[in-house]
């Protein structure tokens, strides 16, 4: 008996000594239930099982081992109260259902004000979901997806609905259908993240003033794709050997007044392809060994290029289906063309003595016949051009009227060799399939 009365006295003890801690036994959601507001529960090294709701303001932190694995029918954790956080964990195994009005995931944020740092995600359909939810943070976390023989059947990996400043920063995501898609959602802030073999890696929709910075883009079908959107700024971006048929670095689709700046566009099937859209100010980009360095359809107007090293690029600028009217210089500050274009500068002042004007037939081809996307590096595109030039049948894609005269030559930065030297060795290691929709080549064994 006072062996007993021992054991009660040191459990009240601990109680008293540790208000706020629980220590994970038992099922996670009673322990959850049980817990008091602003209470921090520490999880094992061990797998609990989903699925699970939080309700209330909370602190989960795991560790290296801690699995939260749903049972595959709903989301593996939601998040209905604000100022959750979550820690150092994995969680995985949501329903794969796409037909479900609910959108699963692995992590469904319904709430404002929820931290999530250090998360680890797999074997799920939506990574993690902002659901109506702003000024949350999702931080540090690594999600995984199917793989890309798989985009049909998954989700995204950070999926925002309809939820207003938030903060996605150094977050690794790969394999999900896309790797972050916005649909009505503003003013968020997305830094320092990395998105490889996606559909899109970054996709906007509806979705205005977004700051988006110091993200880098390999490896996917298309870097970004900013659609219906309005007064989002892209800045020190690297979009590098996204490539497909119909590839881009950066897709502006009826899309206004962007702001993209210093931002890195290579090996890309075309760097930037803009097309109904207005007002966008593309300023100090390097745009370097492209497929096509731009492509702008004359249904965009008001787009201004300044101050861009445009360089070593197939096809260095194309205008599609007529002339809009466009500026490829601000106020008296072209592009650097490089050894594509060359210019003369007697004076020194570092603009050329005369106004650059690139003639192509190109344009009608791809009018024509959308599969000259894959011949761009055929030597029949080039004797294509020539005749049409001999014959006058050439017109003009754009003038830049200050071309920018950089001294010390166009050469391209070691890390930018040394992507491209591994992304053509991995396209060596997949097969020829890679070649020929990159390079244009036949694919034909000799």
């Amino acid at each position: 008996m006072k062996k007993l009365c021992l054991l009660v006295f040191l459990i009240f003890l601990t109680s008293l000594a540790f208000p706020k801690y629980g220590y994970a036994f038992g099922s996670l959601q009673d322990l959850i239930d049980s817990a008091e507001d602003g209470a921090i529960i520490k999880l094992e090294d061990k797998t609990y099982e989903g699925n699970i709701t939080i309700n209330k303001k909370i602190e989960i932190i795991g560790s290296n081992k801690t699995v939260i694995k749903g049972d595959g029918t709903s989301n593996v954790v939601s998040i209905r109260a604000p100022g959750v956080v979550m820690r150092n964990l994995t969680v995985m195994n949501s329903s794969m259902d796409r037909n479900s009005s609910e959108e699963y995931a692995a992590i469904k944020i319904y709430s404002d004000g929820n931290l999530l740092d250090r998360i680890k995600i797999s074997r799920s359909f939506h990574g993690i979901y902002l659901s109506q939810a702003h000024g949350n943070v999702v931080q540090n976390s690594e999600i995984t997806g199917l793989g890309k023989g798989e985009i049909a059947n998954q989700g995204n990996g950070l999926h925002v609905y309809y939820a207003n400043s938030n903060l996605l920063k150094n977050n690794k995501i790969t394999g999900t259908r896309d790797g972050m898609f916005f649909d009505y959602a503003n003013d968020n802030t997305i830094l320092d993240n990395e998105i490889s073999h996606t559909r899109y890696g970054l996709h906007y929709m509806y979705s205005d003033h977004n700051r988006f910075k110091n993200n880098i883009f390999f490896f996917n079908t298309g870097g970004a794709a900013v659609m219906h959107s309005s007064g989002l700024t892209l800045s020190n971006n690297q979009f590098i050997f996204n490539y497909g048929h119909r590839s881009f670095g950066v897709l502006l689709l009826s899309a206004n007044k962007i702001e993209i700046e210093d931002n890195t566009f290579f090996l890309n099937q075309r760097g930037l392809y803009i097309d109904q859209s207005t007002s966008s100010s593309i300023r100090k980009n390097r745009i370097i060994k492209n497929q096509i360095g731009i492509e702008l359809w004359a249904s965009s107007n008001d787009q201004v290029f300044s101050a861009n090293q445009i360089h070593e690029n197939t096809i260095p600028a194309v205008s599609l289906g007529g002339q809009g009217q466009n500026s490829w210089s601000e106020n008296g500050v072209g592009n650097d063309w490089g050894r594509t274009l060359p210019s003369l500068d007697l004076n020194g002042n570092g603009i050329g003595d005369e106004p650059i004007s690139y003639q192509s037939s190109f344009h009608q081809l791809i009018e024509d016949h959308e599969l000259t996307y894959l011949f761009l590096k055929s030597p029949a595109i080039a004797v294509y051009e020539k005749m049409n030039a001999l014959l006058k049948k050439n017109k003009t894609m754009f003038e830049d009227t200050y071309p920018l005269v950089l001294r010390g030559g166009d050469s391209i930065p070691l890390v930018w060799l040394l992507l491209g030297a591994a992304a053509s060795l991995t396209i060596l290691l997949k097969g020829r399939q890679w070649l020929c929709i990159t390079f244009g080549k036949n694919g034909r064994k000799t």
